[in-house]
């Protein structure tokens, strides 16, 4: 059957959980979001100290002895990578037209390709903001916060699951019963 998963979400569960679990022993929890400013704060102390240590967002990001970076940005590579090994490997990939657009999409907002990743682009950069807001992204949150039983995290995770049924809503909100 073509629309079965290839792999079990219990299996999936339990294989996420095992990740946290090394990852946290090992490392450190898991997130994403912060890397980038991590990134940017870097790279000011190194063209900027004094404007770094001004900031008092910045200032704690980024210190010559970060080693986090590495293991950071490993992380964010490894999920693209991991992703596409993944697909690949599961067959999950299917060739598909490049320009070919779900027909929800085409009904609410025109049938543009260029639009669609237009606002892909937009979504994810807002979607970052807000993750730097909020002290984290939805894998430091809801995998590793949720995980810690940080109430701020369970916060988190409820904010995005409200806050994406109301955006589908509107969205979608022309869309009929099928």
């Amino acid at each position: 059957m073509p629309n079965e998963p290839v792999l079990s979400w219990k299996i999936a569960g339990l294989l996420l959980g095992l990740l946290l679990i090394t990852a946290t022993a090992l490392v450190k929890p898991v997130g994403v979001s912060t890397q980038y400013v991590v990134t940017d704060a870097i790279v000011l102390h190194s063209a900027a100290p004094d404007l770094a240590e001004s900031n008092e967002y910045l200032a704690k990001y980024g210190e010559k002895d970060d080693w986090s970076i590495g293991y950071g940005w490993m992380f964010v590579v490894g999920m693209f990578l991991g992703g596409g090994l993944s697909a690949f490997i599961t067959r999950s990939v299917r060739q598909r037209e490049v320009a070919a657009l779900p027909s929800m999409w085409k009904a609410q907002f025109g049938a543009s390709s260029s639009r669609r990743m237009m606002h892909a682009f937009l979504g994810g950069a807002l979607l970052l903001f807000g993750a730097r807001l909020a002290g984290g992204c939805t894998s430091g949150h809801m995998m590793s916060g949720i995980s810690q039983l940080t109430i701020g995290s369970f916060v988190f995770g409820i904010s995005i699951f409200v806050s994406g049924i109301i955006t589908a809503h509107i969205l979608y909100n022309k869309r009929t019963a099928s």
